[in-house]
């Protein structure tokens, strides 16, 4: 039996399967694993690869099973599927995961620093406030429309519907003010919890030099800013702008054959965070263009002319997402591109 080379792991929250295969592919072993002989079974290994699918706890193991002296590699589910034989199980996962990452092709992700996850988690909790805020905002407003007091969407708004609910003229019902009220309380709570993460992701970008760089881009601001820095591989995973851009989802899909060349909208099907983000703020861009004009001879002066600007802003978020790599990868703050002459 030869030395195992590589080791497939599939990942769970108490019965974990590990698959064994020697460099030549041969199968050494298959074994189903609880969560307390996992990294037993790890220390008594040879030092080999380990491979994991980059899904929930992924990189908690990549660090636990890493400091045991295997290079550990995380691979897209997405990646390892069409390796897998006939039917699904534990067994045929982790044999899938093994044969996957033996790919000279294959793409993985990277393993995230626990500041890297810290921040994503900031980043993703402030969504999930602004998320929540927005449903019960829209309930507020969708049942009060029932009693025919009708505002605006945003938040910049719920002032006024706070006014009406708080009102003296006895347009709604007292149980209606009551439940009102529960939800304007919860609203200004949600609005406290983001100003508090938005306040603490400002003072982590201000302290880093990459985030202040790549916020001297105009449509970038500190939220995007960090969640590049913690979503992004390193730099150098990506031999060009262009390659970034479409890791993000910002390329056209394309579909040719025949040497024919079809494209179509953008892929979506890289990193969702970072996608969002640019094109939000490429929009700003766009619509302060449009108001006040870009300066002559841009390229955004030139695609405002004569495309619209939601295609204008999705083509602008693509352009930042390539200065964005390269602003990451050269160290260097945001130039001005020349004007066309």
């Amino acid at each position: 039996m030869g030395e195992v080379s590589i080791i497939g792991v599939d990942l769970a929250k108490n019965v974990f399967q590990v698959h064994g295969a020697a460099a030549d592919g041969s199968v050494l072993f298959r074994r189903k694993l609880r969560r307390g002989q996992v990294l037993s079974f790890f220390a008594t290994q040879p030092a080999c690869t380990v491979a994991m699918e980059a899904c929930a706890s992924a990189h908690h193991w990549a660090h636990a099973i890493g400091d045991l002296g295997h290079a550990v590699k995380l691979i897209p589910p997405a990646y390892v599927k069409p390796f897998v034989k006939r039917q699904k199980s534990d067994a045929t996962d982790a044999e899938a995961i093994a044969e996957a990452a033996t790919r000279a092709t294959m793409r993985f992700v990277a393993v995230k620093t626990e500041a890297q996850q810290a921040s994503a988690m900031a980043y993703r909790t402030r969504d999930l406030f602004v998320r929540q805020r927005t449903q019960t905002i829209n309930a507020l407003r969708g049942h009060l429309a029932e009693f025919g007091v009708v505002a605006p969407t945003g938040i910049a708004h719920v002032g006024r519907l706070t006014a009406l609910v708080e009102g003296e003229d006895g347009v709604l019902p007292e149980a209606v003010v009551e439940l009102a009220r529960m939800l304007l309380i919860q609203i200004e709570g949600l609005s406290e919890r983001i100003e508090t993460l938005e306040k603490q992701i400002r003072e982590r970008a201000a302290q880093d030099e990459a985030v202040a760089r790549l916020m001297t881009m105009p449509g970038i601001g500190a939220i995007t800013a960090t969640a590049l820095v913690t979503f992004a591989p390193a730099p150098e995973t990506f031999a060009k702008g262009r390659d970034f851009a479409a890791w993000v989802g910002l390329t056209p899909r394309q579909h040719s054959t025949g040497g024919r060349e079809r494209l179509g909208r953008i892929t979506r099907m890289g990193q969702r965070d970072i996608r969002r983000l640019l094109i939000t703020g490429a929009v700003g861009v766009v619509r302060w263009a449009a108001r006040k004009g870009a300066p002559e001879g841009s390229w955004l002066a030139r695609m405002l002319a004569k495309k619209p600007r939601m295609l204008v802003a999705v083509a602008l978020a693509n352009r930042m997402a390539r200065m964005a790599w390269a602003m990451m990868s050269k160290n260097e703050s945001y130039r001005v591109p020349a004007a066309a002459a």
